[in-house]
């Protein structure tokens, strides 16, 4: 690079060197020369204009432009990709697509300094770009021709946009086809699950040696294996963060940076819940060990399923099954840690199937939402009754209502009144969703459309409870929410006999004193049933359903009947209100997605939108039958106690595991 003197001694030499070959050749070869002689051209001009001043300020700052961007793409080369090791079986594991930061960290200025640069100067320099092709077109000069001062204005424009796109997340991507997206984020190979890989001391020697390279930020230490009658379940190994990390843990700490916000400051949802875990140990002092956090995609949950994820419960799945419904046979998979459960299914699903199988019959299909209004008076409110009521503006109401979804369909209008208080309970059709946020989309439609009518009512809120989600009620049990289901199963007298190890006369005494009338007793609300929420449960875990809906799609009545001169046993459940759905929410998640393509119900049906959730619930209401003559039997044949000491105790030597 050629030494150049700026100043009166050094005019010609520096002229004549500025005024050598290309400007542009000039400012790539030699930069820090070539704005220095453009700063000197302008300051000894004749015209000392403010555009010529800030046209030798954006010299300079196109220089510390171009110094910065060249330093943080050095950075980012020399930062390794965050991946999980692969097993040397050639079992691979699924990589997240994840975004590298580090070199938000590693740029020569603070990341606040540095954008604040970045923003003045391509906002600075599009204002002075402006002001000069306005120039240019007055005095007609074509645009083409360009100052030094201009040139080095158009690079700062163009780094500091590189720079903004890649802060923002903005990036070109390779155009692959599905297939090939498929083979480059997901490269596991069939065979034996990868974690019990891991957890062999073999397959942890040989990770080591063949593992690819893993980024600094999170570090996975293997702890010694240990012999496996002195360990319940293998534990997650210890995470290692960076120093970089550590700061982030500690802002999150000190409440600098909130924890909600980590996945979008730091663009990795992985390591967002690894420094959100540890800021939670340091901020309860309680450990989480235990729980783990690797291994688990976070990006499939960000913004749908769970917020701020330190980590994912294991719960253990186990199949029941075949079960034999309307002539086609099931293996029916269930989500839960208590014992005899999925072995208690299993039989039943065994004694439908010899006897013949069993038969459903859905009876509705419809979601629910009720929204509370007020209105000036009670008569007020009985108005707002009979308008909604009247089949003559049925179909306008439905026409506001459909416009919310293409699966929406309104179906009734119920309505009840407390007070000047109206409860107006809308049902509709909602595809092979579950439809909770469709209907509710349908019902603000409808009550913006009843405010032109009705513009002295007051919506008090979208769910006034006359729904009913998530809470047993009467109006569930009668009217029925979601899919209404009864299933049915004759049960011959050898299979009583040599599979529930009881009789007929005693199943259907047991479920007369039991379920009928011990639940009355009780008090019971739509729970004259053995253990329907036992299946219910583990099908909704599995399968990706709303754990919590539970409690209304439990509602059964379980029945049985000695028929065929009282050799054989008739027995049904009765389940009027089934909330299931096999699109959104958890059923997008792998596990569970593999769960619902085990039953053939994955996803929305394209045939017959529905369908699919309409199935589900049937092979739900299928399985508590199984459920409630399996455990029935075992309580009738004084079998309950004895099973559950069996397969519903661990039989495992506590001290050592403790010691």
């Amino acid at each position: 690079m050629h030494a150049v003197r700026v100043g009166n001694g050094g005019a010609r030499e520096a002229e004549s060197f500025y005024k050598k070959g290309s400007k542009v050749t000039l400012f790539l070869s030699n930069p820090i020369p070539f704005l220095a002689l453009a700063i000197f051209d302008l300051s000894t001009s004749s015209t000392s204009s403010a555009i010529q001043l800030l046209g030798s300020a954006f010299s300079l700052l196109s220089c510390i432009c171009i110094c910065i961007c060249i330093s943080s793409i050095r950075s980012t080369r020399k930062m390794d990709v965050r991946r999980r090791s692969i097993p040397a079986s050639g079992d691979r594991v699924k990589t997240q697509k994840l975004i590298n930061n580090d070199n938000l960290s590693t740029t020569v200025l603070p990341l606040y300094l540095t954008n604040a640069l970045f923003f003045g100067v391509f906002f600075s320099v599009a204002y002075f770009l402006l002001h000069r092709w306005r120039d240019k077109i007055r005095t007609a000069t074509p645009l083409h021709v360009v100052t030094p001062a201009e040139t080095a204005a158009i690079v700062s424009l163009v780094a500091s946009a590189i720079y903004l796109l890649g802060f923002f997340g903005v990036a070109s991507r390779d155009e692959l086809s599905d297939e090939e997206t498929v083979l480059r984020e997901d490269s596991r190979a069939p065979g034996p699950c990868p974690a019990a890989l891991l957890d062999s001391p073999v397959s942890k020697k040989k990770l080591n040696q063949n593992s690819l390279p893993r980024s600094k930020s999170v570090e996975l230490s293997n702890p010694p294996p240990l012999e496996a009658a002195d360990v319940a379940a293998p534990a997650p190994a210890p995470i290692s963060l960076s120093p970089e990390d550590e700061e982030v843990v500690e802002a999150v700490v000190s409440g600098s940076v909130p924890s909600y916000a980590l996945e979008s400051r730091l663009g990795e949802c992985g390591r967002a819940a690894a420094i959100r875990r540890e800021a939670v140990q340091r901020l309860t002092g309680r450990s989480l060990e235990g729980l783990p956090v690797q291994g688990f995609d976070y990006e499939s949950i960000l913004g749908q399923c769970c917020e701020m994820p330190i980590g994912f419960v294991q719960i253990p799945v186990g199949v029941a099954g075949p079960l034999l419904l309307d002539g086609k046979e099931y293996t029916v998979p269930m989500g839960t840690t208590e014992g005899c459960l999925v072995a208690s299914t299993n039989r039943g699903c065994k004694a439908i199937y010899v006897s013949g199988g069993a038969s459903s019959v859905l009876l509705r299909d419809g979601m629910t939402r009720a929204p509370v209004v007020r209105l000036p008076s009670a008569q007020r409110a009985a108005q707002l009754k009979f308008f909604l009521e009247d089949p003559l503006n049925y179909d306008s109401l439905a026409v506001v209502f459909n416009k919310s979804s293409r699966f929406a369909r309104l179906q009734t209008i119920q309505c009840a009144i407390a007070g000047k208080n109206l409860y107006m309970r809308f049902r509709c059709s909602t595809g092979d969703a579950m439809g909770m946020n469709m209907v509710s989309k349908g019902v603000q439609n409808v009550l913006d459309f009843l405010q032109t009518d009705f513009p002295d009512m007051e919506v008090i809120g979208i769910s006034g409870n006359f729904c009913s989600d998530k809470k047993a009620a009467a109006v569930n049990w009668i009217e029925g929410r979601g899919k209404s289901v009864v299933c049915e199963a004759v049960i011959k007298e050898e299979v009583v006999n040599k599979v529930l190890k009881t009789t007929v006369e005693a199943l259907v005494e047991l479920n007369m004193l039991k379920n009928l009338t011990g639940s009355a007793v009780a008090g019971a609300l739509g729970g004259f049933n053995a253990h329907a929420s036992n299946i219910v449960s583990a099908i909704y875990i599995a399968t990706g359903q709303d754990p919590a809906q539970n409690v209304e799609s439990s509602h059964c009545i379980t029945m049985m009947e000695a028929v065929n001169d009282g050799k054989d046993l008739h027995v049904s459940v009765t389940m009027p209100s089934i909330e299931v759905g096999t699109v959104g929410g958890g059923t997008q998640l792998a596990s569970q997605s593999a769960c619902l393509n085990l039953l053939g119900v994955k996803g929305a049906s394209k045939e017959s939108p529905g369908a699919n959730s309409r199935l589900l619930a049937t092979i739900v209401a299928g399985s508590v039958l199984a459920g409630e003559l399996s455990l029935m039997s075992a309580i009738a044949a004084g079998q309950l106690v004895k099973s559950h000491m069996k397969y519903n105790r661990s039989s495992r030597d506590i001290s050592k595991i403790v010691a």
